[in-house]
C-alpha cells in the first residue's frame, strides 16, 4: 500500500507500507545446543501450597540432597516478584530493595551494640546474620550495593575477631573487604591492625601503603603508617644481646 506523508512544508514523501515482518530468529548453534542438551536433566517439582514456590516432588523440599536440586535463588526471586505485584521485571538497577536495607542496618546495628559492651562473640553472630541478609540482594540490583553492604558489615566482624583475639578470622575478613571494595581505605586498616597484632610488622607496613594508593592524604593511614614505620626502625636499632659462652 503506497501513501504520502507531509513531513515538512514542501517536503512530501512516498512510503510502502506492507504487513509487518516477524523479528528475525537467531540462528542455532548445533555444538552448544548439543552441550546444551547434554547438562540438562529432567526433574519433576511439586508447588508449594500458594503455588509460589518450587520444591522437590518427593520430599517438598525447596534444597534437597537426595534429589539433588537447590531451589532457594529461585523461591527467593518468586517472593520478591509475588511481595511486589507492580514490580518491573526485571526493575531498574538503580532500585533498591529498601525493606532488606533496613534488616542488613538494623541487624549490623545491633551487633555494633553488642561489640561496644565487650561481647564479641554475640557480636559476631549478628554480623553473620547481616552478612546473610546482605548476600540476598535480587540479582537485577546493581552489585555495587551488595558490596557496600556486605563490606561494611564484614569489616565491623573483622574488628569483632581482632578484639576476640582470632587473628585468622580477622585478616580473612580483612582481606574479604579488600576484595569487594579495594579503593575502600578501612579494609586496608583493619588488615593491618590484624597484622600488627599478629607481630608481622613489614606486612602491615605494605597494608598501608596499598590503602594510601588509592586515598594518598588519607590522615588515619598516614599517622598508622608512620607509627608502625617508627616501630620497625626501633626493631632494626635495637642492640643485639651479647651472648654469654659458658667456659
Amino acid at each position: 500500500m503506497s501513501h504520502s506523508h507531509t513531513h515538512a512544508p514542501g517536503e512530501v514523501h512516498n512510503h510502502s507500507h506492507g504487513p509487518a515482518q516477524p523479528a528475525p530468529q537467531p540462528t542455532i548453534d548445533p555444538a552448544l545446543q548439543a552441550i546444551i542438551d547434554a547438562d540438562f536433566i529432567q526433574t519433576p517439582i511439586a508447588l508449594s501450597q500458594d503455588s509460589n514456590l518450587a520444591l522437590c516432588a518427593p520430599h517438598k523440599l525447596e534444597k534437597c540432597t537426595d534429589c539433588k536440586v537447590d531451589y532457594i535463588n529461585l523461591n527467593r526471586l518468586s517472593k520478591i516478584l509475588v511481595g511486589n505485584p507492580t514490580l518491573l521485571c526485571p526493575p531498574p538497577s538503580n532500585v533498591i530493595s529498601q525493606k532488606l536495607t533496613q534488616m542488613v542496618t538494623q541487624t549490623k546495628e545491633e551487633g555494633n551494640t553488642l561489640f561496644k559492651r565487650g561481647d564479641h562473640v554475640n557480636a559476631i553472630k549478628k554480623y553473620n546474620m547481616a552478612a546473610s541478609i546482605a548476600v540476598q540482594r535480587p540479582p537485577w540490583e546493581a552489585n555495587q550495593f551488595m558490596r557496600e553492604e556486605l563490606s561494611t558489615v564484614v569489616s565491623n566482624r573483622s574488628a569483632a575477631y581482632l578484639e576476640g583475639r582470632d587473628y585468622i578470622s580477622a585478616l580473612a575478613d580483612a582481606e574479604m573487604v579488600i576484595a569487594l571494595r579495594r579503593n575502600w581505605t578501612k579494609g586496608h586498616v583493619r588488615k593491618a591492625k590484624t597484622l600488627v597484632a599478629m607481630g608481622r610488622l613489614p606486612e602491615a607496613s605494605e597494608a598501608l601503603k596499598l590503602g594510601l594508593s588509592y586515598e594518598p592524604a588519607n590522615t588515619e593511614l598516614l599517622a598508622f603508617l608512620a607509627e608502625i614505620d617508627t616501630k620497625l626502625e626501633e626493631n632494626r636499632t635495637e642492640k643485639p644481646l651479647v651472648a654469654i659462652e659458658a667456659n
